[in-house]
């Protein structure tokens, strides 16, 4: 049976940044959510449509930005008001509240007798160790000054938020590593959860997968995709990619003929696309990188940028192939890498190290943890719950005011 936190019902709340889409952090927070499924959630901006109704039955409180009504494609241009929006709620009735954070969510404001703890996905991006490509990536040098005196105030301000947090978890040691150098916190490191149960590596092991190569990733910049895409013009071999997101077009006007872009797909879909690849590759460095764990869940290797993440996730000439450089280094590993030498239990044995089970041992052993080295003058009642006015969605998704 999972463990659970032992506060009493409506003590704790759940903070997440934003519930547009359901990509790797989103997918952690569900887990969150398991583990307390009586706890209010609380978010900038919140689609359930775009979350697939996986939140539809929870009391999720939207911040005063849900009027404007942002989508995944356009959340993005808010970005000045995002840090507003997550200090206007009240969170003062609460004995507990955790952050599920890769940008503003930790930054939620607790009164003194609340104990916070951010699980930190990675601190902001944009602003900290994607800035000057970012920056960069700007052409029009009226935009890009902007987003440089943007990023400067935004580190002050983050810096700032991060000095209020009780106590930081990281997703891998590449983010505690940011967290140390960035907000100068310690954080100990709890691996996300991933649903290996969701994967078929018979496939694998019968048929040693099929013909294609597969990306699974949000097409951004930052990802590098153009990199696999440039490498498999030049290997001529098929490559899947599965995804969606800004950097599409510009990634379909470089493509050769055996590359093939299949959008956004359902969970199933994934499975079978994984199960029945020669390997995943991976091009970004990764924080943690859900995908390449599903990929040996799936009985399949990976090729992946030897950083980051995959460091603690993929072994190397084991379970895939860690590579570092452009489209000429992947190519290369890919024609020289006998993908057929891999052996798919070996992958599942791997994968096996961050099974979602482990996750709802492991995070709420560390919660109790911090709250059992938290001062012991808390009061012994805490008043129930009186939300600030502000935009409510109630269950089925309903906006309301909250009262």
């Amino acid at each position: 049976m999972e463990a659970r936190i032992p506060p009493r019902p409506g003590t704790v709340a759940l903070v997440h940044d934003f519930l547009l889409d359901l990509r790797g952090a989103e997918r952690v927070f569900l887990e969150m959510c398991e583990l307390w499924p009586e706890a209010p959630i609380f978010t900038a901006v919140y689609d359930e449509d775009g979350t697939e109704g996986r939140f539809a039955d929870r009391e999720v409180h939207a911040s005063f930005l849900q009027r404007l009504r942002p989508s995944a494609r356009t959340f993005r241009a808010l970005l000045p008001l995002y840090p507003a929006a997550i200090e206007s709620f009240d969170l003062s009735g609460f004995e507990l509240v955790i952050s599920s954070s890769s940008a503003w969510a930790h930054a939620v404001i607790c009164d003194e007798h609340t104990t916070h703890i951010s699980y930190c996905h990675n601190p902001f991006r944009y602003a900290w160790n994607d800035r000057d490509r970012t920056l960069t990536a700007r052409r029009d040098p009226v935009s890009r000054a902007a987003l440089r005196s943007l990023f400067h105030r935004w580190r002050q301000w983050d810096w700032i938020a991060a000095q209020r947090v009780d106590a930081y978890l990281a997703n891998s040691n590449t983010t505690q590593r940011r967290i140390q150098a960035y907000f100068g916190r310690e954080s100990r490191i709890v691996y996300p959860p991933v649903e290996i149960e969701r994967f078929d590596p018979t496939t694998a092991v019968e048929g040693g997968g099929g013909d294609h190569y597969l990306v699974l990733s949000e097409l951004m910049p930052h990802k590098r995709i153009d990199v696999a895409v440039r490498a498999f013009n030049e290997l001529r071999r098929p490559l899947i990619v599965a995804g969606d997101g800004p950097d599409m077009r510009r990634l379909r006007s470089i493509a050769g003929p055996t590359i093939r872009f299949v959008g956004r797909v359902s969970d199933r879909e994934v499975a079978h696309l994984l199960e029945t690849s020669r390997a995943l590759v991976v091009t970004a460095i990764e924080e943690f990188g859900i995908a390449a764990v599903e990929a040996q869940a799936a009985g399949r290797p990976v090729f992946s940028v030897g950083m980051g993440g995959a460091l603690e996730t993929v072994i190397d000439g084991v379970t895939g192939c860690l590579w570092q450089g452009g489209p000429a280094d992947l190519a290369e590993a890919i024609a020289t890498f006998d993908v057929d030498s891999v052996d798919p239990a070996e992958c599942t044995k791997s994968a096996a190290r961050f099974d979602r089970m482990e996750f709802r041992r492991r995070l709420p052993r560390e919660i109790k943890r911090v709250l059992d080295q938290a001062p012991a003058s808390r009061p012994e009642q805490v008043h129930a719950h009186q939300p600030r006015p502000g935009l409510r969605l109630a269950r089925r998704g309903r906006t309301r005011r909250s009262v």
